[in-house]
């Protein structure tokens, strides 16, 4: 944003200095006028759209972690009617997972975008306990499918989580967006703004603003690796334990 505030302010004492003696920057014709405005509409319709694009990518990526968690918590909690050895086994295979997601799949994914292969290996021994265990009386029968139904869920919502690490703005995307910025600030040295300060505060101020708007956008682009990330929270909600 200060960078941008500086830019707007060498470019215009530059055409300043650089002006013919003979301009009158009092008199920008209408057409002008009527094309930056409409320029500033449509780009700003464009950010808006694009903010709004990269926040909902981020509120679904936060949804996955909390749809995650929540059924590996489900899967911990009903093996209580198991036995005791099966239902530690199975509570100790959750827990090693969740550890691991915590404590080193977390950093993987903001810093490479992907998840690890050994979280995909401790997931699939939690499904290997639920699914291969032979329940022993109805009781037991009868929370053996719910079992079953959370462990797809958490696989499913891991899955989610995977393909939620990468950007979620195209490059041409990208492109659009920084040419569209360049057009419409450029727009504002085409209306001579050069006069007064007050001129000169106001057109730094727009561009800070814009260079503000796409920050925010590539803050959201990357859910689990930049400033406003999706959060581990919920996994330390239900299993507190993990990091003890």
């Amino acid at each position: 944003m200060l960078a941008a505030c500086v830019v707007v302010v060498i470019v215009t004492f530059l055409r300043h200095r650089t002006a013919a003696e003979d301009e009158d920057p009092s008199e920008t014709p209408d057409v002008i006028e009527y094309m930056t405005m409409w320029i500033g509409v449509v780009y700003a319709i464009v950010l808006g759209l694009a903010i709004a694009g990269v926040w909902e990518a981020r509120v679904a990526a936060q949804d996955h972690v909390q749809a995650e968690a929540q059924a590996l918590h489900e899967i911990s909690e009903r093996v209580r009617v198991y036995p005791p050895d099966v239902r530690d086994r199975i509570r100790s295979d959750v827990n090693a997972y969740v550890g691991h997601v915590v404590t080193t799949e977390w950093k993987t994914m903001a810093d490479h975008g992907r998840v690890t292969k050994q979280g995909d290996q401790l997931l699939d021994r939690v499904r290997a306990d639920v699914t291969d265990y032979q329940p022993k009386s109805d009781f037991e029968a009868q929370a053996y499918q719910p079992l079953v139904d959370q462990v797809t869920a958490a696989d499913q919502a891991r899955a989610a989580r995977a393909d939620s690490t990468r950007a979620t703005m195209p490059d041409v995307v990208w492109f659009g967006l920084v040419s569209g910025a360049v057009v419409t600030i450029g727009m504002v040295f085409a209306l001579q703004i050069r006069r007064t300060t007050r001129e000169l505060i106001l057109a730094g101020l727009f561009s800070a603003l814009i260079a503000f708007l796409l920050f925010l956008i590539w803050d959201f682009d990357a859910p689990y690796s930049r400033g406003i990330a999706a959060s581990v929270q919920p996994f330390l909600n239900l299993f507190p334990h993990v990091t003890d």
